[in-house]
């Protein structure tokens, strides 16, 4: 006799609510430590191109947080232990995050940037700490049939607090100042501190008999040794690695040059970040549109494509001076590529990860992928002011065609799966 099928879970369950709170206490910190919030005020306080493309460095630990998860796996919080393992770290990490980000508004980058950066640093460490554990909950408290729907309302979460964060603390700074908008936006964490007092506490996986360092191997060395044996795996990962460079490039830059050529904090809040995350989540519905109309291999190459050449609509917009018209353009045009592209680039990298180690190996290769904003993305000022604004966005134009020449090498010897079975 054939099982019935499982009854839906309804969107209205207390875990899909919870999700959504903590995907927006998720989002809260990125514009203030790793993103335009951030670089604006270092814009607006006269510190250098050359210190303000070092920011991305500051953004280190949401790639590198794969090095302390296992802790956070594996040891009890230090704090709140009665909550259970996940809601306990929770609200450990989440008053600290909070706090450090309104010590780092009360900072003043034009007098000692080192500071204010040092506190970023730890905000986005705390940041990343947080997302491991909201990780960790949805996937241990969500059935599998459950997943897709509470990832939903965890990214609708998190592009919310974007807005709240992003544009909503640009916004804030024209009446209460930068202090005020950081300790308006350490608030929002509260939304997190609550939903973990309300989450129920998921029940501890079974661990294997065997002792800490084989479920350690099992973890982390077994997953990487399963992708390390696979062809032309040393060309994957540079290929991962190199897809953003262009846009890693860009994007450390676009703060400070809005700010040359006369657009406002407020027109930038407008433009920028509501718009701009509008057009994104535009160009990642159409991404997974074309995805499913033309398959993964050419639509990594039409939408990567589009993403390298939507660069070109800085240099138009460095000539065009301040016009506001070329940028809503350039905006627009830039982030929704860059939604089409990372549709995509998603859906290449999930085919990627083997069925035995799924959540490891797409950790490690979307961490990979962030590594260019990061690292790279540090020296983009300098060559901002080597090159003058033309010249430097023609070459973070540029800097995308060696992963392109890459993906067209791979594409040919490895294609995804539903194009090897397509007739």
């Amino acid at each position: 006799m054939t099982a019935a099928p499982a009854t839906p879970t309804p969107w209205w369950d207390r875990r899909f609510a919870v999700l959504l709170a903590l995907g927006f206490s998720a989002g809260v910190p990125l514009p203030l430590v790793a993103g335009l919030v951030l670089r604006q005020w270092f814009s607006e306080a006269g510190v250098s191109l050359t210190e303000i493309g070092l920011t991305a460095l500051i953004g280190l630990s949401y790639s590198l947080k794969f090095l302390w998860s296992p802790a956070l796996d594996a040891l009890p919080p230090p704090l709140f232990r009665g909550f259970g393992r996940r809601r306990g770290w929770l609200l450990t990490i989440q008053p600290l995050l909070a706090l450090a980000i309104l010590a780092t508004g009360l900072t003043d980058p034009a007098t000692d940037p080192l500071r204010t950066a040092a506190l970023a640093a730890l905000v986005a460490f705390l940041s990343a700490s947080q997302d491991i554990v909201v990780d960790a909950w949805r996937i241990e408290a969500l059935a599998e049939r459950e997943q897709g729907l509470g990832l939903a309302f965890y990214v609708w979460g998190y592009r919310g607090a974007l807005l709240a964060s992003g544009a909503g603390a640009l916004w804030m700074v024209g009446v209460v100042g930068w202090a005020g908008a950081y300790a308006y936006a350490a608030c929002l964490i509260a939304a997190g501190v609550l939903a973990a007092l309300a989450a129920p506490e998921p029940a501890p996986p079974a661990l294997p008999p065997a002792g800490w360092r084989a479920r350690l191997a099992g973890a982390v060395l077994h997953p990487f040794l399963d992708f390390v044996r696979r062809r032309h795996w040393l060309a994957i990962l540079l290929f991962v690695a190199m897809f953003k460079l262009g846009e890693a490039l860009a994007g450390v830059m676009t703060a400070p040059f809005y700010r040359s050529l006369g657009f406002s904090r407020e027109t930038v809040a407008g433009v920028a970040s509501v718009f701009g995350l509008f057009a994104t989540l535009g160009g990642a519905l159409a991404g997974g549109w074309l995805v499913a109309r033309i398959g993964t291999a050419r639509a990594l190459v039409l939408t990567g494509l589009g993403q390298m050449l939507s660069n070109l609509m800085y240099v138009a917009l460095a000539g065009a001076g301040s016009s506001l018209p070329m940028l809503w353009a350039q905006v627009g045009v830039e982030n929704f590529t860059d939604g089409l592209a990372d549709a995509a680039f998603i859906t290449y990298l999930s085919a990627l990860t083997s069925r035995a180690f799924t959540a490891t190996q797409y950790a490690l290769l979307s961490s990979l992928a962030a590594v260019p904003l990061r690292t790279l993305g540090a020296g983009s000022g300098a060559l901002a002011e080597a090159l003058g604004w033309p010249g430097f966005f023609l070459l973070t134009t540029a800097a995308a065609l060696p992963a392109m020449g890459l993906m067209l090498w791979l594409l040919r010897r490895l294609p995804p799966e539903e194009d090897r079975a397509a007739p």
